[in-house]
């Protein structure tokens, strides 16, 4: 499997500069083949290729008026027109929006293959340098001279962070033991998940915490006259705080993730569509508050990893109006309702962990029959599913030792 390292980088103003040089012209290479390629295609109705593109780059590093993209390393630029062919392929298969311009104020990167560095004995050199970049190696069980990057990717942050990405080749991991137990897990936004064992995990929020310093920093930034050095430096201090809530947020997702791995072999969460909640505009900043998107990229990477199982439902399935004990479906549930009595056995159930049982039972069903959970009615597809949901408990007992 492939791993990367990200590790924290300081190079010399030397160094620096070189980078910042190779930084503009992975930038202009990628403007300017995007606008050539958006050019190609409405003016002669034309698809470019990556061979295409690469000639493209070629004939831009012979024009005089950009000669000055022969300065820095190739590698680089021929891996900013690759970049940018996988960006339009998953366009066009639907997975990303249309590729945008970059900006000189936000990250910038640029990634380097086997011929553009050197690494050896734990001391990395790029090309068009003549002295290794310095950088600190955060993995106390992984000696850095035992690796051997496959690509290198140096970055800056907009608040002047420089970091360094080594991608590296490993063999796959031992498989963890068997955790026995199994949950299902409801996401939302009072609490950022409860589990179907009755856990709540708080929502941090962390944006929400640091707001009112993030508006005292914008708001100082705005007084600034624009280009001016004092305007840079309110701005580098308004993208470090930014860069702090991203860490905490991050930190906690993978904390939260990784013990959920740890302690169950079965996962189950449902398929929300992020993108369509976040245009509510009352909820919007909370929802990406959340980062829901990257939790479940950690729980399908991680338990791909580890030998787990993460099985994601259907997001019509009305886990919430649905009695986990016997089954009965309310025809309304406000969202205000926090709580609910079932009207046919009487159970009185805590809203989100009667959801959480839900998806369990839900999520079994599917990896035992194959089938989705979909709301039943004569104009959608019919389930494999009886049209009555079961009960939470139904098929746990018989599927528990079921790897």
């Amino acid at each position: 499997m492939r791993t990367a390292y990200k590790v924290r980088a300081y190079p010399p103003p030397g160094q620096a500069a070189v980078l910042n040089r190779t930084f503009g012209c992975v930038r202009v290479v990628w403007n300017r083949t995007l606008a050539w390629r958006h050019a190609r295609w409405h003016t002669q109705r034309v698809k470019t290729g990556f061979t295409q593109a690469n000639a493209h780059l070629t004939a831009m590093k012979a024009d005089p008026e950009t000669a000055w993209l022969n300065q820095v390393s190739s590698v680089p630029l021929q891996q900013a027109v690759r970049h940018q062919q996988v960006a339009f392929a998953n366009f066009f298969a639907g997975r990303a929006r249309y590729p945008r311009y970059k900006s000189r104020t936000g990250r910038q990167s640029a990634e380097y293959t086997r011929s553009g560095f050197r690494y050896r004995d734990g001391h990395l050199f790029l090309a068009k340098m003549d002295t290794p970049l310095a950088f600190v190696w955060s993995w106390p069980e992984v000696d850095p001279a035992s690796i051997n990057p496959t690509t290198v990717t140096v970055s800056r942050d907009p608040c002047g962070r420089w970091y360094l990405s080594f991608a590296v080749d490993v063999a796959d991991p031992a498989q963890a033991p068997p955790a026995g137990a199994m949950v299902g897990v409801d996401l939302g936004v009072t609490d950022f998940a409860v589990t179907s064992e009755g856990e709540k995990i708080a929502n941090p929020r962390h944006l929400e915490r640091k707001a009112r310093r993030l508006a005292r920093y914008q708001r100082r930034m705005a007084r600034k006259q624009r280009g001016s050095n004092n305007r840079a430096k309110a701005k580098a201090k308004v993208a470090r705080a930014h860069r702090k809530v991203r860490a905490s947020r991050t930190d906690f997702l993978h904390k939260t993730s990784a013990r959920l791995v740890r302690d169950h072999d079965v996962i189950v969460i449902e398929d929300l569509a992020v993108t369509n909640m976040v245009r509510n505009r009352n909820l919007a900043k909370a929802i990406s508050d959340c980062g829901w998107g990257e939790f479940r990229r950690q729980l399908q990477y991680k338990t791909a990893t580890y030998g787990r199982h993460l099985i994601v439902i259907d997001r019509w399935y009305p886990s919430s109006k649905t009695c986990s004990t016997c089954g009965h479906l309310l025809a309304e549930l406000s969202l205000s309702a926090r709580t609910w009595r079932c009207p046919s056995c009487g159970t009185l159930h805590d809203r989100d962990v009667n959801a959480a049982k839900n998806i369990l039972a839900a999520g079994l069903a599917v990896s035992a029959c194959g089938a989705d959970i979909r709301p039943q009615g004569p104009s959608l597809r019919q389930s494999a599913l009886k049209q009555e949901p079961q009960p939470a408990r139904a098929g746990i007992s018989a599927l528990r030792g079921v790897d």
